[in-house]
C-alpha cells in the first residue's frame, strides 16, 4: 500500500464553538518503536473532544493537537516489535489525532475488530469501553447482584455502562432526560430508568431499594449531583466520578461519608501512560470482546458524519439529543 506524505485532518483553529473546527493538510505521521500507523476508516466523537475545542481540556504533553481519542482502520506501517502487521484491521485508543486520514497509535492500545463488527462500530468502542471497564469494574468494583446507578444513561458512556453492568449481573438504574431516552435505557438492560426532568432520582432510588440504596454510582455530571449521589449510596457504597458536565465544585456533608463508610473515587484516561492503557486494553479484550462477539453487548451508534462535517457532529453532541455514539467516517 502506498502511503502519501500529506493527509487531510480536522484541526481546532482556536477555542470556541463548532465553527472553529476546520479542514487542514498535515504531514502523515510516522510510527516509532512500539507504534503502528493506521489508515483511519472511522473515528469516534467524545465529550473530551468538545472540551478540548472549548479550550478546557488540552492534550497531554507529546500528544497530537488534532482532536479524536478513538479510531478504527487498517494498519499500513509498523514500528519495530508488536503483534500487528500491515493489513490488520484494528481499533485503537489514542491520546489525540483521530480526526484525520492517518493516525499513529501505540501498538498495545490497539485491539482487533471484534467478530462481526464493522469499522464504524469498532471506532465507537475504545474510549467508552475502556473508560467504563476501568471505572465501573476496576475502581468501582461492581459485582454481580449489586445495584448500580448510571447517570447520563444514553450517552456513549451510559449506553456502554448499562450493557456491561447488566451483562455482568448487576441491577441497573439509569438517569436520562426524556421518556424516549429512559425507554432506550430499559431496552439496553436497565431495570429502572429515571427521567430526571420529572422525577427525583434520590427519591426513586430510596423508594425502589426500600431505603437500602445502590452499591455503585457512575457519574459524568458532577456539580450538585455530588451530594445527592451520596444520599443514594448504600452502606460501603462507591461513587465513581468521571465527569463534571454540571460543574467541578460542590458542597457536601462529610458526615454522610463517615456514617455510611463510603468510597469516593474517579479517574481520567487520556493522560495515563501507554503501559497502563496497554494493560487496560488486555483486560478489555479478555473480558469484553467475547460479549461483543456473542452479541450480548454492542456499541450503540446514534449517527455518523463525514470527517469534513466534524462541526456538525459536535453540534449534535452538544444538543444532547443523541442516544449512543457519534462517529466520523473517513473516506
Amino acid at each position: 500500500m502506498t502511503i502519501p506524505t500529506q493527509m487531510t485532518v480536522v484541526e481546532i483553529a482556536g477555542a470556541g464553538g463548532p465553527e472553529v473546527l476546520r479542514a487542514a493538510t498535515r504531514p502523515v505521521p510516522q510510527p516509532s518503536n512500539g507504534e503502528v500507523l493506521l489508515r483511519v476508516e472511522a473515528a469516534g466523537v467524545n465529550r473530551p473532544d468538545v472540551m478540548q475545542r472549548l479550550g478546557k481540556y488540552p492534550p497531554p504533553p507529546g500528544a497530537s493537537d488534532i482532536p479524536g481519542l478513538e479510531i478504527a482502520g487498517t494498519v499500513v506501517a509498523v514500528g519495530s516489535g508488536g503483534r500487528w502487521r500491515s493489513g490488520d484491521r484494528v481499533c485503537a485508543l489514542v491520546a489525540g489525532g483521530g480526526y484525520a486520514e492517518y493516525c499513529v497509535a501505540p501498538a498495545v492500545q490497539c485491539l482487533p475488530f471484534p467478530e462481526g463488527v464493522d469499522a464504524v462500530s469498532a471506532a465507537a468502542i475504545p474510549e467508552t469501553f475502556f473508560t467504563v471497564w476501568t471505572n465501573l469494574f476496576q475502581r468501582g468494583k461492581l459485582h454481580s447482584g449489586e445495584r448500580v446507578l448510571i447517570h447520563g444513561g444514553t450517552s456513549g458512556i451510559g449506553t456502554t455502562a448499562i450493557q456491561l453492568a447488566h451483562a455482568f449481573g448487576a441491577v441497573v438504574y439509569a438517569t436520562a432526560g426524556s421518556q424516549n431516552k429512559a425507554d432506550a435505557c430499559v431496552g439496553l438492560g436497565a431495570a429502572r430508568a429515571i427521567n430526571y426532568r420529572n422525577e427525583d432520582f434520590v427519591e426513586v432510588i430510596r423508594r425502589d431499594t426500600s431505603g437500602a440504596g445502590v452499591d455503585v454510582i457512575l457519574d459524568i455530571v458532577g456539580g450538585d449531583y455530588f451530594p445527592r449521589n451520596l444520599e443514594c449510596l448504600a452502606l460501603e457504597g462507591r461513587l465513581v466520578q468521571i465527569g463534571v458536565i454540571a460543574g467541578a465544585q460542590s458542597t457536601v456533608d462529610l458526615r454522610r461519608i463517615l456514617q455510611r463508610r463510603l468510597t469516593i473515587t474517579g479517574s481520567t484516561l487520556r493522560a495515563r501512560s501507554v503501559d497502563e492503557k496497554g494493560s487496560l486494553a488486555g483486560d478489555v479484550e479478555t473480558h469484553v470482546w467475547p460479549l461483543i462477539a456473542a452479541g450480548r453487548v454492542r456499541p450503540i451508534i446514534d449517527r455518523t458524519f463525514a470527517l469534513a462535517d466534524a462541526a456538525d457532529a459536535h453540534r449534535r453532541m452538544e444538543s444532547s439529543e443523541h442516544i449512543g455514539k457519534i462517529v466520523l467516517t473517513v473516506s
